[in-house]
C-alpha cells in the first residue's frame, strides 16, 4: 500500500506542490516542505477520527457524497486563476472537522517547524484540503472500500507504510490534544516527552521526532 507521503514524489503531487506554491507566493522548496509534514498531521487525524463511529461515519459520508477524487483529475482547472473561494471555504470547514479544536496547534507547530508565518501556512493547508480528502477518496474507491472498518484500516495502513506508525500517531495525538492555552510544549511534555531534559529542544524537538528532523 502507499505511504501518504508517496503523493508528493507522485506527478498528482508535484502539481499539487507547485499549485500551491504559485497560490500562496512561497517558494516550491519550502511549500513541498510544509507538505510532507503536514500530510502526515492531517492524515493522522483523520486516522484519529474514525476511532469513533460518528467521527468515522462522517468521513465516509464525505468521501462518498463530494470527495471521490474527481478534484485530482483537473488540478489545472482547480488552481487556474486562482483557487475560487468556494474551494477555500470547503478547505477551511474539512480543516475544522478534521482537527476540530485543534486548528491553532496544528498551524503553530507547522509554523514553528518550517519557518513559515502562521497565516501562510493557513492558507496552504485551507487550498490542500479539498485536495488531500480526493486524494484518500481516490485511494478509497480504487480498493473498493464500502465501509468505516476498511476506511479505517486503509488510513492505517497509508500511515504505517511510512514507517514508526505508533510514535507518529502519538506525536499526533499529543498536538491534537492540546489544550488551546498557546503553549504545545506545556501539553506535550508529560505525554510524550516525559517531563525529562528533552522538554529544552522544545518544539522542533518534538517535530523532529515526528518528521525526522534534527
Amino acid at each position: 500500500m502507499s505511504g501518504i507521503l508517496d503523493l508528493l514524489n507522485s506527478d498528482i503531487g508535484r502539481q499539487m506542490v507547485n499549485g500551491l506554491s504559485r497560490e500562496t507566493r512561497q517558494p516550491e522548496d519550502k511549500t513541498s516542505q510544509l507538505m510532507s509534514m503536514a500530510l502526515p498531521l492531517i492524515m493522522g487525524a483523520m486516522n484519529r477520527n474514525t476511532n469513533n463511529a460518528q467521527g468515522a461515519s462522517g468521513l465516509m459520508n464525505a468521501l462518498n457524497q463530494k470527495h471521490d477524487g474527481s478534484i485530482l483529475d483537473n488540478l489545472g482547472g482547480f488552481f487556474e486563476g486562482g483557487v475560487s473561494q468556494d474551494q477555500k471555504a470547503d478547505g477551511m470547514g474539512i480543516l475544522g472537522h478534521v482537527f476540530g479544536g485543534s486548528q491553532n496547534n496544528v498551524v503553530k507547530a507547522l509554523s514553528q517547524k518550517s519557518g513559515m508565518d502562521s497565516e501562510s501556512v493557513m492558507h496552504i493547508l485551507q487550498i490542500a484540503a479539498p485536495l488531500i480528502l480526493g486524494y484518500l477518496g481516490k485511494q478509497k474507491n480504487s480498493q473498493n472500500i464500502q465501509n468505516t472498518d476498511g476506511l479505517s484500516s486503509l488510513l492505517g495502513g497509508m500511515m504505517s507504510s511510512n514507517g514508526g506508525h505508533q510514535k507518529q500517531q502519538s506525536l499526533i495525538e499529543s498536538i491534537l490534544d492540546g489544550n488551546n492555552d498557546g503553549s504545545i510544549l506545556d501539553d506535550v511534555a508529560g505525554m510524550v516527552l516525559g517531563g525529562s531534559n528533552q522538554k529544552k529542544s522544545g518544539l522542533g524537538g518534538l517535530l523532529g521526532g515526528l518528521f525526522g528532523g534534527k
